[in-house]
């Protein structure tokens, strides 16, 4: 069963951990998930199970790889079937010194006939056809037409879904976290991709911020994902069976922050530093009465490396509804 792309959160190094996942899959069971990003030498030279094993309740669960060369994409994807992840999406949007020097993340979107091949090559090997997530442009290349021939080419090696962060990047000049705000939202273009490419199924991705906004989006493609306002504010996701996927039911905090600290529990026992654990909770309260005194409270904790309370009862008076 393909997953369903109406709401994703978006792969995030540095974010979009394991720990994360699992906190967010309690507060929304049918946002579709991503991993960070893992290039395909580590999953080929390193300890597959270190960047791929995951807690079961996080299905639907994309892996996101990085990769410039059709085989070792063929390899890397080969490696991680066994872990049953719902899709394999190609990194074709990252405009980071390391990825660059790679040869993979958005410098691929000069080169379509490559990530066509990438395509090509893990659908041969591996039967997994694989999603593309991109720019809407790359430095210069900036055109509609150089943005529509990306994706005409892409497509015509099997590529069904594109998720199109709607900015362009620069390869030189800008950080990572420029490039995530500095080039302007360009989502008349992502609309119409859409409507050119009516077949394809095109998601959104760059400036969501409610869900109020997705909906508005979900009009003119056909699924929106968000980025850093997950990391920012998560319990906004906590509206989104009901108000996106139309399914009735929302968690209270209460029920979430249970279910996370008897998982923390388990996780610590295996070796896992509490701090890592604690991290993404830390924005859970985030623009509400009491929320800096759950961070500061949080911080204690994780400064002392140890749980010696329920997570439960350190949250703001009237946060648990």
């Amino acid at each position: 069963m393909k997953p369903d792309h109406t709401l994703s959160i978006a792969p995030m190094m540095e974010r979009t951990d394991r720990h994360f996942r699992f906190l967010m899959r309690l507060i929304t069971r049918h946002t579709l998930l991503y991993s960070e990003m893992v290039v395909d030498r580590t999953l080929i030279h390193g300890k597959p199970a270190r960047h791929l094993d995951y807690h079961p309740s996080e299905h639907p669960l994309s892996l996101q790889i990085g990769s410039a060369v059709p085989e070792l994409a063929a390899r890397a994807v080969g490696i991680a079937l066994p872990w049953g992840y719902d899709e394999i999406n190609l990194n074709v949007g990252c405009p980071s010194e390391r990825v660059k020097r790679g040869g993979f993340g958005v410098s691929l979107m000069k080169e379509p006939r490559r990530v066509a091949r990438i395509v090509e090559a893990v659908r041969q090997a591996t039967g997994v056809t694989m999603t593309i997530k991109h720019r809407v442009g790359v430095d210069d290349h900036d055109s509609y037409e150089f943005l529509a021939r990306f994706v005409e080419v892409v497509a015509a090696a099997g590529a069904r879904v594109f998720i199109v962060h709607a900015r362009k990047a620069w390869t030189e000049g800008l950080s990572p976290k420029a490039n995530r705000e500095v080039p302007p939202l360009e989502y008349e273009k992502v609309y119409r991709l859409k409507r050119d490419f009516p077949e394809l199924t095109i998601v959104i991705n760059g400036g969501v911020t409610s869900l109020e906004q997705a909906r508005g989006m979900l009009e003119k493609v056909d699924g929106v994902m968000v980025g850093r306002a997950a990391w920012d504010r998560p319990w906004l996701f906590a509206r989104a069976d009901e108000e996106v996927f139309g399914r009735a039911g929302r968690p209270s905090r209460d029920k979430v922050l249970a279910a996370y600290e008897e998982y923390l529990r388990g996780q610590m026992e295996e070796g896992v530093p509490l701090r890592a654990l604690l991290r993404p909770l830390f924005n859970l309260f985030k623009g509400e009465a009491g929320g800096r005194l759950w961070r500061r409270r949080l911080d204690s904790l994780a400064r002392a490396g140890k749980l010696v309370s329920k997570l439960r009862s350190l949250a703001p008076e009237g946060g648990l509804e």
